[in-house]
């Protein structure tokens, strides 16, 4: 009788705590599917795709990454733009930093200009027509952050750590050379600064301070911290993908993660009617062009723009 009682009261703490793992899971899953609905922003212009990209089929595709710069009363620019090509087939991403002063033709307007411009002339819509010109590669899908974020982002996980590899001094913060903690404000600041160095710098910069963000993301358990970190996401993160895309991609590609190639767009400096620019030769934008549709599966013949 004894023995039996245990038992009964075994079976009935496991079947609690198999409720409630069943609650939390649908809890999260939940509160990931709400964050996803609010982030959900559809584009409208027409798919460059000539057929439909087959998840399960593992087609490779594209993305373009936009860190926008947004103030009160001001739309923005694009303060950072990255191009990733995922091809699972291969195990392997690339991402392209692609310089704010680069000058190419803005798609829309019919003029040549920043690149970063095209974002305060027609959202992520021109941006995303203005990069597929320039790069001769269709865009599947655009991530727009909004740069201000990053100080709620970092004080919600808990402040992260970086390598800094240049000594400077920015917005009365002083960074010094080596392992930082960085908290919110400090971080903003530390992934801005190009005065210093360059462009490249600051792009390199802003990759450490969201490889900080994730890998202490990732060590975070506590539930409080992950609703406060989907709600920053929520509030502060635009995207076309869906919650139903968003989890196969996950399912599908996720292994392409292990080998990450990191491509800097090069270019000379030029100074056109007193304006900063910076300009890529014909040669070094059809040889990353290249790359990226082979990367992509596409034809091996590129557009001469």
């Amino acid at each position: 009788m004894f023995k039996k009682k245990w038992f009964v009261i075994l079976i009935s703490v496991l079947g609690i705590a198999t409720i409630g793992v069943g609650i939390f899971t649908f809890t999260v899953y939940k509160s990931l599917q709400n964050t996803a609905a609010s982030m959900h922003t559809p584009l409208e212009r027409d798919n460059p795709r000539t057929t439909e990209i087959d998840f399960k089929n593992q087609d490779p595709l594209s993305f373009l990454i936009l860190g926008v710069d947004e103030r009160p009363g001001d739309k923005g620019r694009s303060d950072s733009m990255i191009v990733m090509t995922v091809n699972p087939n291969k195990k392997s991403i690339n991402m392209v930093s692609i310089p704010r002063d680069t000058r190419t033709e803005i798609i829309g307007r019919g003029f040549d200009d920043k690149i970063n411009h095209a974002y305060a002339f027609g959202g992520p819509e021109m941006s995303i027509a203005t990069v597929e010109n320039f790069l001769d590669i269709p865009i599947d899908y655009y991530i727009q952050v909004n740069m201000e974020s990053f100080k709620e982002v970092v004080d919600t996980v808990g402040g992260i750590t970086v390598n800094n590899k240049l000594e400077f001094s920015q917005d009365g913060h002083n960074f010094p050379l080596g392992e930082i903690q960085l908290n919110g404000d400090k971080a903003l600041s530390y992934s801005r600064m190009r005065k210093l160095d360059s462009d490249f710098g600051r792009q390199q910069r802003q990759r450490d301070v969201i490889q900080g963000v994730i890998s202490k993301g990732a060590s975070i358990s506590s539930v409080t911290k992950f609703d406060d970190i989907l709600d920053v996401l929520g509030n502060n993160v635009r995207t076309n993908l869906t919650f139903n895309e968003m989890i196969d991609i996950q399912s599908n590609y996720k292994e392409a993660r292990h080998n990450l190639a990191q491509h800097q767009i090069i270019g000379t400096d030029a100074r056109i009617d007193n304006i900063y620019y910076l300009i890529v030769s014909e040669e070094d934008r059809l040889t990353l062009s290249s790359e990226l549709r082979q990367h992509l599966e596409l034809d091996s013949d590129v557009a001469q723009n």
